[in-house]
C-alpha cells in the first residue's frame, strides 16, 4: 500500500525556502505584533538572513517552558488549603485539577495546531498574556465556582510549551534539532516537578494564594522575555483554514505510515510510563517496604535526573539515525522493565534502578520519535506535534486504566509483565518499517540500515499538501552561524 505522496530529491548545500511558503509570504517583514506593539528589529524574519538559533534562545526556550507549564500543577499540592478556604470538601476540590487538565487537553487539539497557520510569536506572547491575567482572578476570588472555571481557562492557554516544540524544530538546524527539542522538553518536565515542590513549600509557609502570586510574576517575567527574544518566524501555511487544519492532520494519520507507526509506538510508550508511575505508589506503600507518602515522593527525584541527562543524550540522537536511538531506548526500556518484574518487589535496589532507567530512556525515546517525525513535513509540524501529544493522552489513559486494574487484581508482577509485553509490541512497530524506508511504504528496508547520521543528508519533503509543487524541497546540514543573525 502506498500513500499518494510522490518524493523528489536532490543534494544540495542550500536549504530553500519550503514551498508552501510563497514568495509573498515569505518577503513580508512584520515590524508590528497584532498592528501596534513594535517588534525588536533583530527578531523581524528576513528570509535573506536566517536566525542563528544558539544555545541561549534554545535555553531560554526551555525556561519558558518550565515557567509556563508549572500552570497546570500549582493546584495540586495545595487542594487541602483550598478545602478549607472554601468551605467545601475535598471531593469538591478534587475537581479543579481535573479541569486543569480538561482544559490543556482542548487547548492542544484545538489551538496547538494552528501554530502552523498563524504567526507563532504573536500566538505565544498572546496565551502567555492571557493566562497571566486569569491567574489573577485565582489569586483573588473567593468563590470555588470562579476558580473552577477560570481554572480550566488557565489550562487551555498554557499550551505555550507544545508550540514552541515545533518552533525549536523549525528554527534549528537538522544537525542539531535532537537536542534543540530535548532541551526544551526538559524544561517542560522540570516546570512539572518544580511547580509541586514550589506549591507546597510556599502554601506551607504562607498562603495558597501567594503561590498564585509568585506564578503572576514569573509569567510576567516569561512574557517580557518573549517579547525581547522570540524571533518571528513566518506563518507555514496561511492558506489553510480552520477546518482544514483538522482534515489535513486526519490525512497524515491515514496516508503516512510514519504517522501512524510513532503514534502507536507513543501510545504504547507512554501507557508503561504511566503505568509505571501510577502503580509505584502502591507498591512502595505496601509489603515488603511499607514506605511513607514522604519516602515514596522521593522516588520521583530519578525524574530530576532523567531531566539533567535528557539534553545529553539529544546530542547523541544528533548523531544517530533517529530510528536507530528510538529502537536502542526501547530495547533499553523492556531491560529496565526486566529489572523490575524480576526483583521490583523484593528488592528495593531494583526499583530505584528502574525508576531512572525508565525515566531516561523514555525520554530519549520521545525525542527520538519527535525528530523522525518532524522530519516528516517543515510546514506542518504543529498539527504532527499534536498528533504526537494525542497518542500520548490515550497512553496515558490506557496506563491509568489498564495498570491499576492488572496490579490491584494480579499483583506487581503480572502488572510489569503487562508493560514488557508492551515494549515489545512497540519494537515489533518499530521493525516493520526500516530507518531509511520511503515515506509512502508501509512496509520494507529499502534505503539500508546505515547508523550513523551523514554530515549531509537530504530529507525529502513527504507532505501530501504539496506534494504536487514542483519545487524540490530538500534539507541539507545547514551553515547559519557565519550568516544568520543571533536571535
Amino acid at each position: 500500500m502506498t500513500s499518494p505522496v510522490k518524493t523528489n530529491v536532490c543534494s544540495t548545500t542550500i536549504r530553500p525556502t519550503p514551498p508552501s511558503l510563497s514568495t509573498s509570504q515569505t518577503d513580508q517583514i512584520f515590524s508590528k505584533d497584532f498592528q501596534c506593539l513594535p517588534i525588536p528589529r533583530r527578531l523581524r524574519y528576513d528570509p535573506d538572513r536566517p536566525f542563528n538559533f544558539g544555545m541561549l534562545l534554545n535555553i531560554s526556550f526551555g525556561i519558558g517552558a518550565t515557567l509556563v507549564v508549572a500552570n497546570l500543577y500549582y493546584c495540586q499540592p495545595i487542594l487541602i488549603q483550598l478545602s478549607a478556604s472554601f468551605h467545601v470538601t475535598y471531593d469538591e476540590v478534587a475537581r479543579i485539577p481535573t479541569l486543569v487538565q480538561a482544559g490543556f487537553g482542548i487547548g492542544l487539539l484545538f489551538i496547538a495546531p494552528l501554530g502552523d497557520v498563524l504567526r507563532r510569536r504573536q500566538m505565544i506572547l498572546l496565551l502567555i498574556a492571557l493566562s497571566t491575567v486569569l491567574t489573577i482572578g485565582l489569586a483573588i476570588t473567593n468563590n470555588l465556582l470562579v476558580f473552577e472555571i477560570t481554572s480550566f481557562f488557565i489550562g487551555l492557554t498554557s499550551i505555550t510549551p507544545q508550540i514552541v516544540v515545533p518552533l525549536a524544530a523549525d528554527l534549528a538546524p537538522p544537525s542539531r534539532r535532537g537536542s534543540a527539542i530535548s532541551i526544551v522538553l526538559s524544561g517542560f518536565l522540570l516546570g512539572i516537578l518544580l511547580a509541586r515542590v514550589l506549591s507546597g513549600i510556599v502554601a506551607n509557609y504562607t498562603s495558597w494564594r501567594v503561590v498564585y502570586c509568585v506564578s503572576i510574576g514569573t509569567q510576567s517575567i516569561v512574557l517580557g522575555g518573549a517579547y525581547m527574544l522570540l524571533p518571528d518566524y513566518p506563518v507555514q501555511d496561511r492558506d489553510l483554514c480552520y477546518f482544514e487544519v483538522f482534515r489535513s492532520m486526519v490525512k497524515y494519520v491515514v496516508t503516512e505510515p510514519l504517522v501512524g507507526q510513532i503514534m502507536a509506538i507513543n501510545w504504547a510508550a507512554s501507557a508503561c510510563y504511566t503505568n509505571w508511575w501510577v502503580t509505584l505508589t502502591f507498591l512502595l506503600s505496601g509489603p515488603p517496604y511499607n514506605y511513607s507518602t514522604m519516602i515514596i515522593g522521593l522516588f520521583g527525584l530519578a525524574g530530576m535526573l532523567g531531566v539533567i541527562v535528557m539534553p545529553f543524550m539529544g546530542r547523541l540522537v544528533d548523531r544517530l539515525v533517529p530510528w536507530w536511538s528510538a529502537i536502542v531506548s526501547t530495547i533499553l526500556l523492556l531491560t529496565f522493565q526486566a529489572i523490575q518484574t524480576g526483583a521490583g518487589g523484593t528488592n528495593v535496589a531494583a526499583v530505584v534502578i528502574s525508576c531512572f532507567g525508565l525515566d531516561v530512556f523514555r525520554q530519549t525515546q520521545s525525542v527520538s520519535l519527535s525528530t523522525l517525525l518532524f522530519s516528516l513535513s517543515e510546514t506542518a509540524r504543529s498539527r504532527l506535534n499534536t498528533l504526537m501529544i494525542i497518542s500520548i493522552f490515550l497512553g496515558q489513559i490506557t496506563g491509568t486504566s489498564v495498570g491499576t486494574h492488572v496490579f490491584v487484581e494480579y499483583g506487581w508482577r503480572a502488572d510489569s509483565a503487562l508493560s514488557m509485553a508492551m515494549f515489545v509490541f512497540q519494537l515489533v512497530v518499530f521493525i516493520i518499517r526500516g530507518p531509511h524506508c520511503p515515506g509512502h511504504r508501509w512496509f520494507g528496508y529499502e534505503g539500508g540500515l546505515e547508523f550513523w547520521r551523514k554530515p549531509e543528508q537530504a530529507i525529502a519533503n513527504n507532505d501530501p499538501e504539496i506534494a504536487g509543487d514542483s519545487s524540490l524541497a530538500v534539507v541539507t546540514s545547514e551553515k547559519r552561524g557565519a550568516e544568520g543573525k543571533d536571535a
